[in-house]
């Protein structure tokens, strides 16, 4: 899997980094067919946005949070693409 996160309007740091990464092993585990993630993270005067583009074997989903902490949008956004994941692979044994 590669991962690319990128930061708008300020720095990314290790340690948002470092979380960014430990949540989306999460997602890892769920399915074996990610193929590429690219999360931005953007702060707009008080609110704080992460957007994700995940490429998976045949679907590309697309994940969007907006909260005022960036860590709580970053576990929010982590959430919904875990069950965004997990829909498209019950969809997909459902079809087979």
């Amino acid at each position: 899997m590669n991962l690319k996160i990128t930061g708008l309007n300020f720095d990314v740091t290790d340690a948002i980094h470092e979380r960014v990464s430990k949540k989306l092993e999460r997602i890892v585990r769920h399915s074996d067919d990610v193929i590429n993630v690219s999360i931005t993270l953007i702060v707009e005067k008080l609110e704080h946005k992460a957007t994700a583009q995940v490429h998976l074997a045949g679907k590309d989903l697309h994940v969007e949070t907006v909260e005022k902490d960036m860590y709580a949008a970053i576990d929010v956004l982590a959430d919904k693409l875990d069950r965004a994941i997990l829909q498209h692979k019950e969809k997909s044994r459902s079809v087979h």
